[in-house]
């Protein structure tokens, strides 16, 4: 049974270490990106939590028109 660490890409399974070192570097780079989007995609999460908060607070501080 073979436990090295793989991926796979276009359906098609690599074994990690038998990548050259341009393609190591290339996924290295995917994974920096792709850690960096998740990050991003938090920070919007939390800023959309933020904006309906704001927006609920400002609705109630608006005088009631009957």
């Amino acid at each position: 049974m073979n436990d090295q660490p793989k991926i796979t890409i276009d359906g098609k399974e690599y074994l990690i270490e038998e990548l050259s070192d341009e393609a190591k570097a290339q996924l290295g780079n995917l994974n920096f990106v792709d850690q960096k989007i998740a990050g991003l995609q938090q920070e919007i999460a939390i800023m959309q939590t933020a904006r309906n908060a704001y927006a609920r607070a400002l609705a109630s501080a608006l005088p009631q028109k009957n």
